[in-house]
């Protein structure tokens, strides 16, 4: 079977579970990154089998249904702002396509996940955004054991300095919601540091799409209420396993008249 760089394949051994594309293939090993959840891999080329549908089908999730109310009579409304900070290209175009189709405010930013305690808190004044983002790859080694400890993990401890960097120029958690992690994070040291929402409490993969969904609703619900946070939390791939967090307002400004 012929492997070339960008073929879309599955692995046998993990039952087809995860659509992947190859990065680079070297001594008989693909190289991959996961095409809707935020995820790298490795793989023997024996253990791949292509993935026959077009690539397109797997952007259905756009069409997602976030049961978000626009039909506000008389009233004029703005949305929360949105920082989107992501480590992968691919992923942050597609979650800007989805903001945009959420008729939500954003500006993308495409930083490694290494630098961007970096380069945050520069953003954060330039932009003066209600919610950030701060996503990108991350993974969970399990055979190093200590779940608990962030040297376990690809990225988790560079998402938490990104997160302590945003928290010093914003203490409030209601005035600044900060959304961090990507697969299966260290969800509890991410809450620790200053964010809202966090991946992955029980250490799985999560959607591309998951954090911008937690955004967009948060973004197009109305300052000063409540959101629902098992409802929130229940709208993302795989719920409260992949994605948990406090209880939070939402952050649109709601005017009159129109």
């Amino acid at each position: 079977m012929q492997f070339t760089i960008g073929s879309l394949v599955t692995r046998i051994s993990y039952n087809h579970d995860t659509v992947f594309k190859i990065l680079k293939i070297k001594n008989q090993v693909a190289y991959l990154k996961g095409v809707q959840v935020r995820l790298y891999a490795d793989a023997f080329l024996e253990d791949l089998q292509l993935y026959v549908e077009d690539e397109r089908s797997l952007e259905d999730d756009l069409d997602l249904d976030l049961s978000l109310n626009e039909d506000r009579g008389d009233y004029f409304f703005l949305p929360g702002k949105v920082l989107h900070i992501d480590a992968d290209e691919d992923y942050l175009q597609r979650c800007l396509k989805f903001y945009k189709k959420n008729k939500v405010m954003v500006v993308g930013k495409k930083i490694d996940e290494q630098d961007v305690y970096k380069e945050i808190r520069n953003l954060l004044v330039l932009y003066q955004p209600d919610i950030v983002i701060i996503t990108g790859h991350d993974a969970y080694y399990a055979k190093k054991g200590n779940l608990k400890d962030n040297n376990n993990y690809r990225n988790t401890g560079a998402f938490v300095k990104a997160v302590k960097e945003a928290r010093k120029y914003e203490k409030s958690h209601e005035k600044l919601v900060i959304i961090a992690g990507a697969c299966q994070s260290n969800y509890e040291e991410l809450i620790k540091a200053g964010a809202n929402f966090a991946s992955s409490p029980k250490r799985i993969n999560i959607h591309c799409l998951d954090p911008a969904i937690i955004a967009v609703v948060l973004a197009m619900s109305e300052r000063g209420k409540e959101v629902d946070l098992v409802s929130l939390l229940a709208k993302t791939k795989y719920g409260a396993s992949g994605i948990g967090g406090i209880k939070s307002n939402g952050m649109m400004y709601v005017g009159f008249p129109r």
